[in-house]
Parts: structure tokens; sequence; C-alpha cells
């Protein structure tokens, strides 16, 4: 928080106290008070839309720019319109598109920046965790470029990896331009890459969940309005370019039932598993480049080999392959092909990912999991022909499932599929399937392919978010009572006697001064008391060396607790509105630290409240049998007494 919000946030305005008070308030220095929005969040929205207006221009550039490379690279003709590397005729030559591609992409993280080596998504997050939101300005230009020839030249990537990066670079950049905030930075960096994916699929919902979940890491209205503002943004780019159809087409569903809906979800654990295998077989293979007697720039050409030699035998793994997944969503392709184009997909991207070069996650994602799910479907409705299974809602739910599993991105995963696809009656066997993922993903992996490779260098991703324990708990429940105040007239010799004496309440490390008529001066230390060079004939008012800061009754002890950050204490005085030099509290760091006592409890003591055995016995007794069963002096009369209680 900058000095600024300390000083506007102060609680000095519309206090109902005298004006006589006023003096005392503008003296003692009390916690901020931040309200939920200021007009400091109206700033960063503002930014936030300028910033997904040109990432939502820029998604439409690298678009063309991936289908010009590809034209150039597989047609040799020069042109921006859409084609696929798929309907290519080069025959053997193919294999060598992708290796040219990952010589000029290596060369070009060499000489110019490695940081555009990798998903997009994990730089982003290492940017937030560690370079508090500062991208290189480079980056802004070199990673959509790489990107674009690795993809345009047969790499197996989604062109939304690059894109959220980009976006998120050029949040980044405008952050570190203007005056703003490390934390400000961050919103500006979520909001651009929110806004990169909006642009790309047309899902603003999910693009905001998805910045929450992996790079805000909260739900604060300061944060969520500028992502949510920039989403909306950028989807507007999108249809006002390319219209308002959904980002994959398929057939309309019929609302799934009874074993339908318990195969879904069954099928999406199955696919959780398969994240599982899919997060460490990347890494696995990333680990093995490592080993390699050769230079990294060169890894991705080596990695391009497996491309081009898998796209010769599979043209559809070539490229982003969207409209493969449009194919797997409408039952379009057999059983086998499905398995066919699975598997071969998987190695070509495992195998060009775990190499380093540029490219996304979410397509390959997408394309492994909807046709590993609509192929078990096809076995589950080959099993059960009655159970009313549907290939392409297996396809749906696998699709989401594999990167829930994968990235632990839950709503974000449920919301996506809906939204590229525009099919409410899928949220149900969505939301079972994409929850199963998740449960075996968090059973068998540590970390997720978004975070792997930051985790490995020894930072600590946050995996979840709640609200904060210390901003529900008011700072006068939390205070110590009653509070040992000392004169401000008092000899220092008479204190030092009084704390010779060890008794408890004197065995604190800091006491309030307070004057002749109780009220408060200033907070003085164990260590100014004991201090040698303080002659014992001292008074203890001398040794206050500047306004107390104090925390209110009502204030919570996340205010009370950055309040002694800013002000370099531990201790603090504890005082009423009403009469703000009056003390009624003290507050230390380790009332702090007591307060989440109540929170361990209520994580890790389970306990039993209600006995049902007793009431069933209750309630077979006939009246007066209980007591001569168990009088209130028996341990089972005592337990009924209980239940009775607690009824």
């Amino acid at each position: 928080m900058q000095i600024d919000d300390v000083v506007t946030g102060a609680t000095t305005d519309a206090l109902p106290v005298a004006p006589s008070m006023s003096g005392a308030l503008a003296s003692a220095r009390v916690p901020a008070e931040r309200a939920l929005v200021d007009r400091r969040v109206v700033f960063v929205s503002l930014l936030a839309v300028i910033v997904a207006a040109t990432a939502g221009a820029v998604a439409q550039v690298l678009t063309r720019l991936i289908w010009l490379v590809t034209n150039l690279a597989f047609y040799g003709r020069f042109s921006a319109e859409y084609a696929s590397p798929a309907a290519n005729r080069l025959g053997g030559w193919v294999i060598a598109v992708p290796v040219i591609g990952g010589i000029v992409v290596g060369l070009m993280a060499r000489y110019g920046s490695a940081a555009i080596r990798g998903h997009g998504i994990p730089e982003a997050m290492e940017q937030v965790l560690l370079n508090r939101s500062r991208i290189p300005a480079r980056i802004t230009l070199l990673k959509p470029l790489s990107a674009a020839i690795a993809i345009g030249t047969g790499g197996p990537f989604g062109a939304e990896g690059p894109i959220i990066a980009t976006g998120g670079a050029l949040g980044s950049l405008v952050g570190q331009v203007l005056r703003t905030t490390a934390a400000e930075r961050k919103t500006l960096l979520a909001a651009g890459a929110a806004a990169g994916m909006a642009a790309t699929f047309g899902s603003p919902v999910s693009a905001v969940l998805l910045a929450v979940e992996l790079l805000l890491f909260e739900l604060r209205p300061r944060s969520v309005i500028p992502v949510a503002l920039a989403a909306a943004t950028a989807t507007g780019v999108r249809v006002a370019f390319g219209g308002s159809a959904p980002a994959f087409t398929m057939p309309n569903l019929v609302q799934p039932h009874g074993e339908a809906l318990v195969t879904y979800i069954v099928l999406g654990a199955v696919v959780g598993v398969a994240s599982v295998f899919v997060t460490r077989a990347v890494y696995a293979v990333e680990d093995a480049f490592e080993h390699l007697p050769v230079h990294w720039m060169w890894w991705p050409a080596i990695g391009a080999v497996a491309v081009g030699i898998v796209g010769f035998f599979a043209p559809r793994t070539l490229g982003v392959g969207y409209d493969n997944i449009d194919h797997i969503l409408s039952a379009d392709f057999t059983v086998r092909a499905m398995i066919f184009l699975c598997v071969l997909k998987f190695v070509s991207w495992c195998v060009s990912l775990g190499s380093g070069t540029s490219g996304g996650t979410l397509a390959p994602l997408f394309t492994i999991g909807g046709a590993l799910g609509a192929a078990l479907a096809a076995g589950a409705a080959a099993a059960a022909p009655r159970a009313g299974i549907d290939l392409r809602v297996g396809a749906l739910v696998g699709m989401a499932a594999m990167f829930a599993g994968a990235s632990r991105a839950l709503l974000a995963s449920v919301v996506f599929a809906f939204e590229t696809t525009r099919q409410p009656l899928g949220l149900l066997p969505l939301l079972g399937g994409c929850s199963a993922a998740f449960l075996i993903s968090c059973l068998f992996m540590r970390n997720t392919i978004m975070t792997e490779k930051i985790a490995r260098r020894g930072v600590r991703v946050p995996g979840e978010y709640a609200a904060d324990f210390l901003d529900q708990i008011q700072a006068g429940a939390a205070a110590a009572r009653p509070v040992v105040c000392l004169s401000a007239d008092e000899i220092l010799e008479s204190v030092r006697a009084r704390i010779a004496t060890h008794a408890p309440k004197y065995a604190h490390q800091g006491f309030p001064v307070v004057d002749a008529e109780g009220l408060l001066t200033g907070v003085v230390t164990r260590r100014d008391l004991l201090d040698a060079e303080n002659p014992g004939t001292r008074r203890v008012g001398d040794l206050v060396r500047r306004p107390a800061a104090v925390a209110f009754e009502d204030s919570t002890l996340r205010e009370a607790a950055d309040h002694m950050v800013r002000e370099g204490v531990g201790r603090l005085p504890v005082v009423s509105r009403s009469e703000p030099r009056k003390v009624v509290g003290m507050l230390t760091r380790s009332d702090l630290l007591t307060a989440h006592k109540r929170r361990l409890e209520e994580i890790d003591l389970a306990e039993r409240h209600l006995d049902l055995r007793i009431g069933l016995r209750r309630s077979g007794d006939t009246p007066g049998e209980g007591v001569e069963r168990g009088g209130e002096g028996t341990p089972e009369g005592q337990g009924a007494a209980r239940a009775r209680n607690i009824v």
C-alpha cells in the first residue's frame, strides 16, 4: 500500500467523535481502512480495457501470422487466409518443415530472449511470483513472433498460449511505463492474459476464472473488476472481427440421466489419471533434454524431428488443430481414428514441448482429452447400450477434465467447455467429470503442468485461496485485558523494582504510557525501561519518542497486523473510536498467532456433537425408564443429559 493510501484510509473522516478529539486522532497513528474499491481501481480498470482492446487486436494479428507462415511453409503461397497443414502434399519433406521452424525459434531464444521458450502461462505465473509482475518489454514482440513460426511450421500447439502470454506482457508493460504498485501490475498482467484467452475462444467468464485460479490467486473486487472488464472487451473485439459463433461447433445435446451421468463422472476420473500421466511425461521429456550434450538452442529443432515424423504418418497432428476438436465433439471420427489421433498428438506435443520451443498447452490438452473421452464413452456405450451414453458428451467431458486435471483450474475448465460450445445441457456431466479429474489430480500429483517448472526452482505456488482469517476477527476481541499502563510521571527506579519482582503482569515487552488523566501518550518497551544509560531518576514519559501507533476496537486483525508492519512495532494499544486516547486493550504479535488457534481447530479437531444412539434409546424409553437405568449421577445419565442439552 502506498503512503497516500494510508493517509486517505485513516479513519479521521466521518467519525462520530467530538471536534476536540480531532487533534488526538491526527497525532495517533491508526490502521488504514481500505474500501473494496477506490479511484485507483477505476484507473486500473481503464488501463485494463485499453490493454484488452490491444490484446484482442494482437490476437487477430497473431492468428493471421500463423496462417501466413503455414501457407508459406506447407503450400508455398503468400496468404494470410486460414490453412491447415493437414492437407499438405510435401511427402517426406514435411519432416524438414518443423525442423527449420525449430532452428529459427532456437536462434530467437538464444539471441533474443530465453523467456520466449515454454507454454506461456507458467512463464506469466513466474513473473507474478518472482519478479513483481515485471515482464521484459521485448517479450511482447518476440513471444508472438516465435510462436507464429513454431506453430506455422507444424508445431502441435495452440495459439492461445502465446496470445495469453502476449496479453500478459502488454499488461505488465503498461504497468511498468506508468506509476503503479506491484499489486496493480499483477492485475494488469492478469487482465491482459484473460483478454488473450477471451480473444482466442470468445470465453470471457472462463478467462476471468483462469486468471483468478492461475495468476491472481485471489478473488477481490479491486482485481476481479479490471480483469472482468478486460475479458469482456477482448470478447467484443473478437466478435467484431469474426462474429459471435462459438469457438467449437457441436450438435445439440440431450439431458443425461442415471447411469449415463455416473459414467461421465467415472470417465472424468479416468481422464484425471491420464492428466497425471501426461504432466509427468512432459517433464520427463524435458529432463531428458537437459542431459543432451548440445546447447539448448538446438533442442527445439531436435524436438521438431519427432513432430515431422509423426506429422508424416498423421498430418492432423500438425499445427493448432482446432478443427480436430470440432470433429471430435461432433463424433465425426471413428473410435479407431480418435485413439490414433490421441496417441500421436500426445507424442508429438510432448516431445516438442519438452524441447523448450514456444507454444501453448490448451489446444493439445483439449484434443488429447476429447479424443480419449470419446473413446472411453464409446467403450462404455458398447458395454451398456441402454444407458444412453453419448460419445459427444464423453468427448466434451474428456476435453475439460484433461485440462482440469493437468492445470487444476476446475471452474475455468467447466465454464470454458460450456462457453466454447454453448451446450448448457453439458454442464452437469462437465461438473461431475471435471471434479472427479480434479480430485484424482490432487491425490496423485503435487504440482501441475503449469507449476512444476516453477516449483523445481524452489518457488511455492499457491494451490488454493481462502478468506483471510485475520480479517474476520476484531482487534478488541483478541486484545489482552486488563492493560498494565505506566504513568508518564513515574520514575524509572520504581518501574524497574516492579519488573524485578517477575510478576506476570510486568513480563510484557511493551507498556502503554498514560498521563495524569489516564490518556495515552505513547508506548515504551521493556528494553527502554531497563536500559542502563537511562538513569533511575528519569521519568517514564521522557522515554516516549513518538506518538503511539494504535488500533481501534473494531479494526480487524489484518488491519492491525499490516499496521504493525508499516510502523515497525510489535504491539499496539487498542482504543475506542469514541475515546481514541483511552486504552482498552493491548494487542501483540503473540495475540495474532493465538487468533489462529480457532482456525486450526476448525481444520484439525474432529468432534461428535450429536450421539444418535442416545437419541434412539431415548425414543424407545417409557416415562421414568431413563431415570431408573441411568440417573444424572451415572455416566449414562450424564450422557443423556448432554444429548438433551445439545438437542
